[in-house]
């Protein structure tokens, strides 16, 4: 994925060598600069793949296109979930060891490995975090009771986010 900066350098390579236009994909992120004129700006993001396909229009002065001003310019990229406010207090917070996608069972049809309010054991599996292909069990790594549960089943996790905040006794 490209931070903002990567992406306004694009766009500003593109005006300012008049370029028609560029697109780029890197790790199923799709990303179109069109250097002509266009009227709108647009976005789209496909949930079964994970892959975002972003088109950027560049105005004439190099910056990318704005909306007229009674309207609301509309966002190039998805908005991102809100992040956790923040644990319980004496809450342990299990983070994703690996970059998945997080899975609450062990299969479509299967109960979830725990709910909020459940016991834990140290060592219990809590969740699953497809990566590769390969499941991954994710086990808790102390005694206590499911206080919050922050990623939605089958959403990709990045290596450090949030999984479970569990309150210990």
């Amino acid at each position: 994925m490209l931070t903002f900066e990567q992406i306004k350098e694009l766009i500003g390579l593109v005006a300012q060598n008049r370029l028609q236009g560029i697109e780029l994909e890197r790790s199923g992120f799709r990303l179109k600069i069109d250097g002509q004129q266009a009227q709108s700006l647009g976005a789209s993001f496909s949930a079964e793949t994970g892959a975002a396909s972003v088109s950027v229009p560049v105005g004439s002065a190099g910056s990318p296109q704005a909306a007229p001003a009674a309207a609301a310019p509309p966002s190039p990229l998805p908005a991102a979930p809100a992040a956790p406010a923040g644990p319980p207090a004496g809450s342990h917070v299990l983070t994703s060891p690996i970059v998945g996608t997080f899975y609450r069972a062990s299969s479509p049809d299967a109960p979830p490995f725990v709910e909020i309010g459940a016991r834990v054991k140290k060592g219990q599996v809590l969740c699953i975090i497809e990566a590769m292909k390969l499941m991954n069990e994710i086990e808790s790594d102390v005694d206590g009771t499911v206080a919050e549960i922050y990623p939605q089943n089958a959403q990709a996790v990045e290596f450090g986010e949030p999984l479970f905040a569990i309150k210990t006794s």
